[in-house]
Formats: structure tokens, sequence, C-alpha cells
């Protein structure tokens, strides 16, 4: 059998692994919403000396759930927020503002680290979160 040439164009090779990163030290990863809201929750929970049970029973979400969500594991909505900052005697903007500061300090650690002082958080100069 031969292999007759054709004007047909080849096709691209894309490789399964990845090109090997530049040598040097790794760009710092950006944190997540859903690590930095769980996070939070979590705080919230175990300052209150309450158990992962007792606040999502309160917030009538499973317990499972609701500890997928305190490690960063799901994406929330914005009811199951509200639900357990409810439960949390919290409203949906107080965590989100603790969320936001958080988000300012490891963010403002991150630009010491990498020596990128005096830039402004945003396009408007603050980080501006709507609920």
């Amino acid at each position: 059998m031969t292999i007759r040439a054709t004007n047909q164009p080849r096709a691209r090779v894309i490789p399964l692994r990845p090109f090997p990163a530049a040598p040097g030290p790794a760009p710092a990863r950006e944190p997540l919403w859903r690590d930095l809201v769980g996070d939070v929750l979590r705080r919230e929970r175990l300052s209150q000396e309450r158990t992962l049970k007792d606040v999502a029973d309160a917030a009538r979400i499973s317990m499972a759930y609701l500890s997928e969500v305190e490690r960063g594991r799901k994406e929330a909505s914005s009811e199951v927020l509200a639900a357990a900052a409810r439960a949390l005697g919290l409203s949906l903007a107080d965590v989100l503002a603790l969320a936001q500061g958080e988000l300012i300090r490891l963010s403002g650690a991150r630009s010491r680290s990498t020596g990128q002082h005096d830039r402004p958080a945003g396009p408007l100069g603050t980080v501006r979160l709507a609920a």
C-alpha cells in the first residue's frame, strides 16, 4: 500500500501535556471567590462554637452541601449564601463585606510579595461588590 500526497493541509497536533513552565517562581494564584466566602462562613460558624449540622439545619440546606461551600468546593447561589448567613445571624451583605476584606488583604499581600506597589485594586481604584 502506498500513501499518496494530497493537497489537504496537515492536521494540527495539540500536545496532551502542557509545555514546561519557565524556570523561576510560579506566579501567585488569584484567590477564588468561593474560597473566600467559604472561609468567612466557616470562621463565623466556628467563632460562634456551632456545629455544621446546627447551621445547616437552621439554613435548611444539607450538611454535606454546607461543608462543600465552606471548603470552597461548591459555588453557592445567592439564596444559599443568604440562608447560611441568616443562620449565623448575619446578612448576605455582611458575609460579602467580610469576603471583600479578605480579598483586599490577600491581594495586598500578593502585590507586596511581587513588588507591585501603589496600584489600584480595580479599574476604579477600589474593589466594588454588588449583592
